[in-house]
């Protein structure tokens, strides 16, 4: 059986690397690696070393599972495959957050997809969501039959590198995107207090729109402030990590959170609001939940002044090592195990 990976944000370099440092870009080079030779979907026709793209009317429908990462488009994407096809195989990805949408024709369209389709979460917290829109937007007969499945996705632990401890304590801005789901006004005006106690660097890697934004343009007039770009490479990524002090989240939802464990794996304190998308990545004991902005800045400011006592309470709610519980909890082999396996399980060898 053949894999296929659709996604609309999809961007290829002209050395056939997927471009892009987004979830939804990462997540289709993973799928690469669970799938050596899937084909992507665009446009245009195109050969790279490692696979072929292809429009998906040129997808052999009977012999190739599409994998939609767009989700809400399941039931046009299928059809468009029905045309040149017998039993056309596809199945969602639900990989990003549900709370996008907030319409009743996007509600319904997206329950739709996923109880006539077989879904793949990236999270318990978004097949339970997912569950549930199904039961509520959809009619019972569909509800009844829905195939819906989950694994944590993880991350890739081999990219972790040595700390360094920068000379003046980095507080991360834990996003590539200034949306008003992430809530980037509290994280200005928190950072913006404990800038007056102590001394400190907080850094803002942001995609181009971003950078322009109203929050980022104000964060960025500040002198304890640096904004700019991604990063360009994985690796320059992860070095700035390993000198990162610790983050302030302000989310108000995530589906799953794969920036945060990334920071907390690398070794910075992680300080998260009191919701329960946050305790569902750490250690039920994990010590810096916030509940107002004022215990916000209190807990960042002794994330910055008394480092070492944190991170000395991190490992003691982890059992000995929060980096050993995160290594358990969220290790990319199980998603690549797990998807691989729903594949074969949903539509055979």
């Amino acid at each position: 059986m053949k894999i296929a990976v659709k996604y609309s944000g999809l961007v290829i370099e002209s050395d056939g690397s997927v471009a892009g440092h987004d979830a939804g870009a990462t997540l289709v080079r993973r799928l690469l690696r669970v799938f050596p030779g899937a084909e992507l979907i665009a446009p245009q026709v195109h050969r790279y070393p490692g696979f072929d793209v292809l429009p998906l009317e040129l997808v052999d429908g009977d012999q190739t599972v599409v994998i939609n990462m767009d989700v809400i488009d399941s039931a046009d994407a299928w059809m468009r495959l029905k045309a040149n096809s017998e039993q056309p195989k596809l199945m969602n990805f639900m990989w990003w957050n549900w709370t996008r949408y907030d319409s009743t024709v996007e509600l319904a369209a997206l329950s739709l997809s996923c109880a006539l389709f077989p879904t793949f979460a990236n999270s318990e917290r978004t097949a339970k969501a997912i569950h549930e829109y199904v039961r509520r937007w959809t009619i019972q007969p569909l509800a009844e039959h829905a195939q819906i499945s989950w694994v944590n996705l993880g991350i890739r632990l081999d990219h972790l590198q040595p700390r360094h401890e920068p000379d003046r304590p980095v507080v991360l801005y834990p996003a590539i995107y200034m949306s008003e789901r992430k809530q980037p006004q509290q994280f200005i005006d928190v950072v913006s207090r404990v800038a007056k106690r102590a001394p400190i660097r907080v850094e803002a890697r942001l995609t181009e729109p971003h950078l322009v934004s109203p929050q980022a343009m104000t964060l960025s007039r500040n002198k304890w402030a640096w904004v700019g770009p991604l990063t360009p490479s994985r690796q320059q990524y992860w070095e700035a990590l390993a000198a990162t002090t610790a983050f302030l989240a302000t989310a108000r939802e995530e589906t799953y959170g794969l920036e945060y464990i990334e920071a907390l794996l690398a070794g910075a304190v992680g300080v998260f609001p009191d919701r329960d998308w946050a305790r569902a990545l750490v250690p039920e004991s994990y010590p810096f939940f916030y509940r107002n902005l004022a215990e916000a800045e209190s807990m960042l400011l002794r994330a910055v002044t008394d480092t070492a006592a944190c991170r000395a309470e991190l490992d003691q709610s982890a059992g000995g090592s929060l980096v050993d519980w995160l290594r358990g909890h969220h290790d990319d082999d199980a998603f690549e195990t797990s998807i691989a396996d729903h594949v074969k399980r949903w539509f055979g060898e």
